[in-house]
């Protein structure tokens, strides 16, 4: 059954921490805030969230986990941009740290852009889904492909279009608003190349929703791999880069 996230010990929430403070006394010592370890009760390890309320040296310690040395005058720069841009999201995750260390402006979309999308299903039978999208150098890439749901359908043909194949961790869509046209929200969260990757959408639309959510994803990681930062070899080198900064 699935546990909400607010459940008491074996919630998500129960091992999260956002406050600065608290992370802070985390990284110390687990027994600062914690009264027993997150596998006991089947979670996997304790979660520090990179939101407005964390502090510094929680900030510091995700930078350096995603193999980023970087001198006390270039943090302090990331850091300002991290907490603007925490300002806006309510939680960062490994692509929007990637992002605010190798300066790429992600805000402005792309480098892949929705066209058109066209979806069908129908009982008994596969979802079908035909996208077609635009890239920032003039590409214009069509492709349609199968799948379970029309969403599943999208996202394949997304994929095979970008020829990103992710590992999709999460897939949640909600109403923000009321009403027969109520506005869904939808958020996706993938890994790649050992990086959490988080997109959000909104629109009437459900489907395109979680289209244009993946959609976000995908150029997180296509930006991350026009600098070399997707691979093993790659976060050497940008290591080394801002080291020398």
């Amino acid at each position: 059954m699935p546990i909400p996230r607010n459940k008491a010990v074996t919630g998500e929430n129960a091992f999260a921490h956002e406050s600065g403070i608290h992370q802070h006394g985390m990284l110390r010592h687990a027994s600062t805030y914690e009264i027993m370890r997150p596998k006991d009760v089947g979670l996997s390890r304790t979660n520090l969230v990179l939101g407005k309320h964390s502090g510094r040296h929680a900030f510091r310690e995700r930078v350096k986990e995603l193999g980023f040395e970087l001198e006390e005058a270039e943090f302090n720069r990331v850091f300002d941009r991290f907490k603007a841009l925490a300002d806006r999201k309510k939680e960062l995750f490994d692509g929007d740290i990637e992002a605010l260390v190798l300066k790429l402006d992600t805000e402005s979309g792309g480098p892949w852009f929705l066209d058109d999308l066209n979806t069908g299903s129908r009982s008994g039978a596969d979802a079908t889904a035909r996208v077609r999208l635009k890239h920032a150098d003039g590409r214009v890439v069509e492709c349609s492909t199968n799948g379970d749901g029309p969403v599943d359908a999208a996202f394949k043909a997304i994929e095979e279009a970008t020829g990103i194949q992710v590992k999709l961790r999460k897939f949640e869509v909600r109403s923000v608003s009321e009403g027969e046209d109520a506005q869904g929200e939808a958020l996706v969260t993938v890994e790649y190349g050992g990086r959490t990757h988080r997109g959000t959408s909104v629109t009437t639309d459900i489907v395109e929703s979680g289209v244009r959510a993946f959609l976000e994803v995908i150029n997180r990681v296509e930006l991350g791999r026009q600098t070399g930062h997707g691979s093993a070899e790659g976060r050497n080198q940008a290591r080394v880069a801002q080291a020398a900064v």
